[in-house]
């Protein structure tokens, strides 16, 4: 399409210009103060060094020049000094000297280090310490993967990105519908549309990025119901060769915090089958199939992982599957058996979060329970250890508008999760559009939430390997 053609363009153009920093609120000058002079952002060694070299030089200076004219200069300070010793005491004249000397040391340093802030944070809504000490607590933050797809994942990681830079999100490439699957039907590429969500989440200036790769076309040959972000993505990848470098690519642009993955570079199609015998083709169509899944494959069968993801999986201090459609999101991933292999190998903490509620046509009637057993059985092995459970019930009209959508909670059946050898983790991370009545896992409460059950690991685990403990009875937090 020529539309491609003008976004590749535009893509070249966009990878010359600079990604954006985090932003945080303004500090206090003492508060600022005290952090300067806190250990571990590893700014203060080097400004003395700094201070250290300005005197060495002033010093190489006076030598290499024989002292002249530098000694008359400080001839002149000491007389200077000397006189104003004779008219002002000692006791009065060195604090004021001392305390001139710290003013203009300190004010010389704030206005230096302010125009510097100004230059990487324009609107002035970070100083440069907030900076530094967000991006040295980040990058000390775990190495967690996320597994996953669709609105739940991006939900994660919006919230996840607040305590670590080192994520990595794992999305499956299986979406044949929408934007997605036309570009996959006409360029032959692998659909970008959940990988685009998770790069918008992970992004810095989220809400503008996520309104830009949100937009959708609404007129133009070839460009009418097209996101952009599925476009940018496109033309990225045959810009770069395919897709994984083209995320790479748009991650650098856009300076997100953290990276995404595709599980697979292969072009996969989903199929599932019924327990009234139907095979139903298609991740769009799966949702759609009003009944019950006993099977489900990809074509081709086995597809291999992106070497990327699997290091990404052996280096991991934590990892994270779902939330998301159960079938289209979650075990989409793991039909890739190099990755379930992968999760399957590692003694870290591993946590799946289950949906909060029921979806029609691909998880009707699901319990808790149901979901690990789909998991465990289209994988053929456990791969995680514990269940995060939303705690307390949705109110009642949105129970009433999801009942007439066929949707119902998921049940939490404690005996027989406890059966499965998993350890429950209930908690309020859920949040309700009173306009909507739309229920969704709010970001920073699932995140708070994840990041409590990741520390209790490390702080129970027998071995100092960050393997839970079996919980003989059900955990829980607000």
């Amino acid at each position: 399409m020529m539309s491609i053609g003008l976004f590749r363009q535009a893509v070249r153009n966009l990878s010359r210009s600079a990604g954006t920093l985090p932003s945080n609120g303004k500090s206090s000058r003492f508060r600022r103060l005290f952090q300067w002079l806190s250990p571990g952002i590893f700014v203060k060694r080097w400004l003395l060094t700094i201070y250290i070299g300005v005197l060495m030089t002033i010093l190489g200076l006076a030598i290499w020049l024989k002292l002249t004219p530098i000694f008359w200069l400080f001839q002149l300070v000491d007389r200077i000094i000397e006189f104003l010793a004779r008219v002002v005491p000692h006791y009065l004249s060195g604090p004021i000297v001392l305390g001139c000397g710290l003013f203009l040391v300190f004010w010389g340093h704030g206005r230096s280090l302010g125009e510097i802030s100004k230059v990487l944070r324009p609107d002035g809504e970070q100083t440069l310490l907030d900076m530094l000490w967000d991006n040295r607590r980040l990058n000390r933050g775990p190495k967690i993967v996320a597994i996953g797809g669709g609105t739940g994942l991006s939900t994660l990681l919006r919230g996840l990105k607040l305590y670590s830079a080192n994520l990595t999100a794992i999305v499956t490439v299986a979406d044949d519908g929408g934007s997605s699957g036309r570009l996959r039907r006409d360029f032959g590429v692998l659909p970008p549309g959940d990988i685009r969500n998770c790069i918008a989440a992970l992004a810095d200036e989220e809400k503008l990025l996520t309104e830009l790769f949100q937009y959708r076309f609404e007129a133009g040959d070839g460009l009418m119901g097209h996101s952009f972000g599925n476009l940018f993505l496109t033309a990225m990848s045959e810009i770069t060769g395919d897709l994984e470098r083209a995320v790479v690519a748009s991650s650098k642009v856009l300076a997100i915090r953290g990276r995404v993955l595709p599980a697979t570079l292969t072009d996969v199609s989903l199929w599932a089958t019924l327990a009234d015998g139907r095979t139903i083709e298609g991740e769009s169509n799966i949702g759609k199939s009003d009944g019950q899944i006993v099977e489900i494959g990809c074509s081709p069968a086995n597809p291999p992982a992106l070497p990327a993801a699997i290091s990404a999986i052996q280096e991991a201090d934590y990892i994270i599957m779902g939330p998301g459609s159960l079938y289209t999101s979650v075990i989409s991933n793991l039909l890739v058996p190099e990755i379930a292999q992968a999760i399957a190998a590692r003694e870290v903490p591993r946590i799946y979060v289950c949906n909060i509620m029921t979806q029609p046509g691909e998880t009707t009637g699901y319990t808790v329970a149901d979901h690990i057993e789909s998991i465990d059985r289209a994988c053929g092995q456990r791969l995680f250890d514990a269940v995060l459970v939303q705690k307390s019930p949705p109110s009642t009209d949105c129970l009433q508008y999801y009942a007439e959508e066929n949707s119902y909670p998921v049940l939490l059946d404690r005996d027989d999760v406890k059966q499965l050898g998993r350890s429950i983790f209930a908690v309020n991370v859920m949040e309700e559009d009173p306009t909507t009545r739309y229920l969704r896992h709010n970001s920073r409460r699932l995140a708070k939430a994840l990041i409590h059950f990741y520390r209790r690991t490390q702080d129970s685990s027998p071995h100092g390997n960050g393997k839970l403990a079996p919980l003989t009875r059900a955990k829980s937090a607000r």
